[in-house]
């Protein structure tokens, strides 16, 4: 462990907890010091929303703080049962199916769909957490280049004329978490139809932020292509509380609940997080252009980075990148920020590739012009200084 923590440090990759008063709101406290938070994934700012608290509270004197087991013992409620009907008539699915977290949801989820006999065709900058689930599914994986149509349709072909005796899933980000730009979902869901093969998208970045009313990415698609699609979408970033959900078909969701280990051998979400989570669906019912505010803060912070000279590589959405490359140089420009009272976390391997280090700005609809403003006067100052403008 000491080697291995020696060679970390050597290449600036160390990391440690940095304790926060608030890492959901627009301003925190940090070892005393007021900072702009630019790193919070709580895009439509309900984390710390006086609804979902209050909802939260509510469940937690009426229902208490955990339920005890997991959901196919004694720890499936009501108020499970009143959040996947709302999570599936908000996605426009059949069936929706909570899991405890996103990791778990995307790790089980494709162990139990796939298997030895079939392949995987995964996204090569895809979460962690579908690469993991991939390689726990004892399928074939393989990997094809960013967002590329070409590269899939040639892997599509290779598999469909191989002789495989097993089935075909392409597994894709809709919204990739560290560059922020979209995957081509349509021509991807055609290639599938086309060629036979079933996709799993994970809309975590996308659910509530994007698509029809926060629907999602996958809810542009027409109604026909869902029926061979399964997504999978979390509650801890636009809903503001924790957890996961899969969103499809009856019998999708029956499968799952008698395969997929994560959800049968884990406890199941306390009642306070599910209460938040259906006051979440409430505002952004209430509110259901909320999501586009959002995305026109996006484009304004993006176009003005893009202008001060920095690079936000194919960024589309709420997620921001400013790359810079060198890790030891990231962390130097994260410090910088930090004292001049913007909090930026740098983004370094094996999170993103070798040489793709970064600084990753996650935007908040609570976010005010004025905020906006400052952390631009900030990273403009910064830049110059250390010579990246």
């Amino acid at each position: 462990m000491q080697q291995r923590l020696h060679a970390i440090r050597h290449r600036h990759l160390f990391r440690q907890l940095s304790p926060l008063s608030h890492g959901s709101t627009p301003w925190i406290s940090v070892d005393g010091h007021k900072l702009l938070n630019l790193s919070s994934n709580n895009y439509l700012g309900f984390a710390d929303h006086p609804h979902l608290k209050q909802a939260a509270s509510a469940a937690i004197e009426q229902y208490g703080c955990g339920t005890g087991s997991s959901r196919l013992i004694a720890g499936s409620t009501f108020l499970h049962q009143q959040l996947e009907a709302r999570l599936a008539a908000f996605k426009g699915h059949e069936q929706a199916l909570l899991f405890t977290s996103g990791y778990q949801a995307n790790v089980g989820i494709i162990a139990a769909l796939a298997g030895p006999r079939d392949i995987i065709l995964s996204d090569e900058l895809n979460h962690a957490s579908l690469i993991d689930g991939c390689r726990l599914s004892g399928a074939q994986s393989r990997t094809y280049a960013h967002c590329s149509l070409i590269a899939l349709q040639q892997q599509l072909e290779e598999c469909s004329t191989s002789g495989q005796r097993g089935l075909t899933f392409v597994v894709t980000d809709s919204v990739f978490s560290m560059d922020g730009d979209l995957a081509p979902l349509a021509e991807i869901a055609a290639l599938c139809e086309r060629y036979q093969a079933f996709l799993i998208v994970d809309e975590a970045h996308a659910s509530g932020c994007l698509g029809p009313a926060g629907r999602g990415l996958v809810a542009q698609l027409p109604q026909s292509a869902h029926e061979n699609i399964l997504t999978i979408s979390t509650l801890s970033k636009a809903f503001g509380s924790i957890g996961a959900f899969m969103s499809g078909t009856t019998l999708m969701k029956d499968f799952l609940i008698n395969v997929a280990r994560p959800f049968i051998f884990t406890t199941s979400l306390p009642p306070a997080d599910l209460a938040a989570s259906l006051a979440a669906l409430d505002l952004l019912e209430e509110d259901p252009d909320l999501p586009g505010r959002l995305q026109q803060k996006a484009a304004f912070f993006r176009t003005s980075l893009q202008q001060l000279g920095f690079d936000t590589l194919a960024s589309a959405t709420h997620i921001i990148p400013l790359l810079i490359g060198d890790a030891e140089r990231t962390m130097h420009m994260a410090a910088h920020l930090r004292e001049e009272g913007l909090y930026a976390v740098a983004i370094r391997p094996p999170t993103v590739p070798m040489g793709a280090s970064r600084l990753r700005f996650s935007l908040m609809a609570s976010h005010t012009d004025e905020d906006l403003f400052f952390a631009l006067d900030i990273i403009k100052k910064v830049g110059s200084q250390m010579g990246l403008v």
